[in-house]
């Protein structure tokens, strides 16, 4: 698929999948944005939930902001390559083309995020399926 809201959907509908239990901060046709449910601190600042991931439809593609590759680096220095050469800067990735194998790996490394923030204890041991 290259319709930038059919990729847009698809990814928020993987997101949600995984996290039940998520905040969904925003869900509009602007973007979507989902943060743990944990209080704790981010940089300096007390919030609700740390931020975990956001999709945003751009006019070419369509953007998935993903906050654990850019906090925990080493746990995604394996990510697919096909996945990988989405990667822009630290942490958003530029999808144009969405494909099942494609799709697969953004699940994966949304799961693998989720069990990374279990692990520290920014989100529920609930939120993972």
């Amino acid at each position: 698929m290259t319709d930038r809201l059919e990729i847009d959907i698809t990814i928020k509908t993987i997101i949600k999948k995984h996290s039940r239990h998520s905040q969904i901060c925003k869900d509009d046709n602007t973007g979507f944005e989902v943060a743990g449910t944990i209080p704790t601190m981010q940089d300096k600042q007390k919030v609700d939930g740390f931020y975990f991931a956001n999709t945003i439809p751009k006019e070419k593609d369509c953007r998935l902001y993903f906050f654990p590759i850019y906090t925990d680096v080493e746990h995604f220095e394996n990510i697919d390559p096909v996945l990988r050469k989405y990667l822009k800067g630290k942490s958003c990735f530029h999808i144009k083309k969405l494909d099942s194998a494609l799709q697969n790996s953004i699940e994966q490394m949304i799961i693998k995020g989720i069990a990374i923030y279990q692990e520290k204890g920014l989100v529920s041991s609930l939120e993972m399926k």
